[in-house]
């Protein structure tokens, strides 16, 4: 059974930092892209960033480039998620993907509240 389980979410003041994880279960973990997408009350879901299954060429919205570092541990079945320079416009739930569609598995989300 597929399983993504995101954790290192919180409430954190602007200018803070938080790293997220995503725990990977029933599948080959190694082989599959692996991404992180948030949702803020009332829009839509959006790719946040995106890796390869060698962790090579990381992909990112502009919105994070600079701030948000993707990471992936093939050995411990995780991807990882690093939010630095935190904004209140980073406020959203987080997900964590695997594959592309129609494969793809999502995880159930975490939140991260950014507010002073």
């Amino acid at each position: 059974q597929v399983q993504l389980v995101e954790s290192g979410g919180g409430l954190v003041q602007p200018g803070g930092s938080l790293r997220l994880s995503c725990a990977a279960s029933g599948f080959t973990f190694s082989i599959y892209e692996m991404s992180w997408y948030r949702q803020a009350p009332g829009k839509e879901r959006e790719l946040v960033a995106a890796l390869s299954s060698t962790g090579g060429l990381p992909n990112y919205a502009e919105s994070v480039k600079g701030r948000f570092t993707i990471s992936r541990d093939n050995a411990k079945n995780t991807v990882y998620l690093q939010m630095n320079s935190l904004k209140p416009e980073d406020t959203a739930v987080y997900y964590c993907k695997a594959g592309r569609p129609p494969y793809d598995r999502w995880g159930q989300g975490t939140q991260v509240t950014v507010s002073s």
